[in-house]
């Protein structure tokens, strides 16, 4: 079978992209794309609930905004403050897997 040198692996274009893996510039697009896959998991989660952004800041107390920036990954999230919007928000469990 004849190899296509064309094609290369994700991590190939990630290294090429944005630098090796640990890099700061690798660091930051990780912590974006993370960024980015809660806000949308949060999202889904409200969507599902039928309730809109206001209706699940006021259960949890927080304001509209931190919903939004929160689902389009425009603020920091710490772990602390995830739980809220899900655990108390959405009655949903926030489970941590680390894998190597």
């Amino acid at each position: 079978m004849k190899e296509n040198r064309k094609v290369s692996r994700f991590e190939d274009h990630l290294t090429m992209q944005y630098g090796p893996l640990g890099s700061a510039g690798r660091t930051a697009f990780e912590v974006k794309a993370k960024a980015f896959v809660i806000g949308e998991l949060l999202k889904d989660e409200r969507l599902q609930a039928k309730l809109t952004q206001e209706e699940l800041a006021t259960k949890i107390g927080a304001k509209k905004s931190y919903i939004s920036r929160v689902e389009t990954g425009k603020t920091d999230i710490q772990l602390s403050t995830l739980h809220r919007p899900f655990e108390v928000g959405l009655g949903k469990k926030i489970v941590i897997s680390i894998k190597d």
